[in-house]
């Protein structure tokens, strides 16, 4: 009884940590800008106003950096899905010479931090002409987000029995057949989980899209477009909160809508493969 109540008690503060953050910055947006900056702090949005969202969205370049950050994002997710897809087949399904050397650059890629990467990607892209582009940042995030969808959707298929496969190809399916109208439907929740956990990566990313758009302003993205909310007296952090409240709502919602085949997909994809 007293293990149970400690281990609730942890989970909580963990959560209220967690979770503080994000309803202070909400709040924030509500706000009117006198109580923001009031040495008394309120945890209750009285009044509520919603001026700052005006502000955020009337600022310039809203709309085209939202368009910007879903293309981004969008391509590269759509890339890692293709690419990985066939990766996984191959390491759960398949075996070949060079296999488990494939398996463990896979992961060390993983574990590799980005950011030393960055000086590298950038010399590549001014010297190939790519720099101030969407095509650049869809391919880095593609590279950023292929392994761990390579991870998780050969998890996923592993779990997946083989005889499903070879009974499909005794009714006279082919092996692309069997994958197409057998596999790839169970494989479902797994790309949706994929898909997400990428799509976020690459949606909330700030260094490469601030370090690889430098000219064309009209390419940045949002997480830099946040970046901008100045004026005479320094940051408007009310704006900022605001736009950030926008800037969380698409990710929200997706997650909100494919909860459950996201949570069955992230449990299939952590099985032994």
């Amino acid at each position: 009884m007293i293990g149970r109540i400690s281990r609730t008690t942890a989970a909580l503060i963990v959560f209220v940590i967690s979770v503080f953050p994000v309803y202070w910055m909400v709040l924030t947006a509500f706000k009117p800008t006198k109580d923001i900056q009031s040495a008394t702090p309120t945890f209750l949005p009285i009044p509520i106003t919603f001026d700052h969202f005006g502000t955020a969205i009337a600022a310039k370049g809203f709309f085209s950096f939202w368009r910007n950050s879903l293309l981004v994002a969008g391509g590269a997710v759509v890339l890692a899905l293709l690419v990985a897809l066939l990766a996984a087949f191959a390491i759960a399904r398949l075996r070949w010479k060079g296999r488990r050397a494939f398996v463990l650059m896979v992961f060390v890629a993983q574990m590799t931090p980005w950011e030393a990467l960055l000086i590298p990607i950038y010399v590549i892209a001014r010297d190939t002409g790519m720099l101030d582009t969407l095509w650049i940042l869809t391919l880095v995030y593609f590279m950023m987000t292929l392994p761990f969808t390579i991870v998780t959707l050969r998890g996923f298929l592993a779990a997946i029995p083989v005889d499903l496969e070879e009974a499909a190809q005794v009714d006279g399916c082919t092996r692309g057949q069997a994958f197409r109208k057998v596999v790839f439907p169970l494989l479902a929740p797994g790309l949706l989980a994929t898909s997400l956990f990428g799509f976020i990566t690459a949606w909330n990313e700030f260094a490469f899209a601030n370090v690889l758009i430098i000219k064309d302003q009209d390419d940045r993205t949002l997480p830099v477009w946040l970046s901008s909310f100045n004026n005479t007296f320094g940051t408007d952090w009310c704006a900022t909160m605001a736009a950030s409240t926008l800037f969380m709502l698409p990710v929200l919602l997706i997650f909100v809508v494919l909860q459950g085949r996201v949570t069955t997909g992230i449990v299939g994809g952590a099985v032994k493969g």
